[in-house]
């Protein structure tokens, strides 16, 4: 599955980190709301089915358990995020660190971050992250191949689902697998772009300075 935007020769082979950007017209408020809010943000987000906090830390940051249901089995992991208001120009960013120790994972130790930048027309909604593969050596050949490019539409696809969701109010049950099918606005992974709109800037060289303080 091609990643838009990106050829073999354009994604620099340092710089492996994912990134997805959108534009939502609505307030930065509601945005804000429904991607940190654990039972909203699943509602949306392909990539969980469950978010669970287990405790805030002394600096706000908050402790959590993960996991994606796939039928037969459940990946389950740890993550840790904090969120910040209080940005240049009304900005704001979310950074996070997670892990599995499921062998099923394809995804184990991995960081990353949410930026939510205000313009004229709503808000730049982006995340950059980087994850170590999982699957042992298997994993590493199938990474670049497969894993990767289908993490990125997953996360592209929710991001859409988002969009529909804070725009026009259409509810991410609307928009999930099956029920996409029917006639009516359906999220595209299309309508995000796939690398940061600076040449030359990297990823994960946007990350809020949180993601260093939770990382210690």
């Amino acid at each position: 599955m091609a990643v838009p935007g990106q050829t073999s020769r354009a994604r620099s082979r340092r710089d492996r980190a994912l990134y997805v950007e959108i534009t939502i017209r609505a307030p930065l408020e509601t945005v804000w709301e429904l991607t940190q809010d654990p039972h909203r943000h699943i509602r949306w987000d392909a990539r969980f089915s469950a978010i669970r906090p287990v405790r805030t830390r002394e600096d706000g940051a908050q402790e959590f358990e993960y996991e994606r249901g796939l039928g037969l089995h459940t990946i389950r992991g740890t993550g840790v995020s904090l969120g910040t208001r209080h940005g240049r120009e009304g900005e704001r960013t979310s950074a996070l660190v997670f892990d599995s120790a499921d062998p099923l994972s394809p995804l184990r130790r991995g960081r990353g971050y949410w930026r939510y930048v205000p313009t004229t027309d709503g808000v730049r909604f982006l995340t950059g992250y980087d994850y170590e593969p999982g699957w042992g050596p298997l994993g590493r050949v199938l990474d670049p191949l497969l894993v990767r490019p289908f993490v990125w539409w997953l996360t592209a696809r929710s991001f859409d689902r988002l969009r529909l969701w804070a725009e026009a109010g259409i509810a991410p049950e609307r928009t999930s697998w099956w029920r996409a099918l029917r006639p009516g606005p359906r999220p595209r992974a299309r309508r995000c772009l796939s690398r940061p709109p600076q040449r030359g800037s990297g990823v994960m060289q946007d990350a809020p300075a949180a993601l260093a303080e939770i990382e210690r």
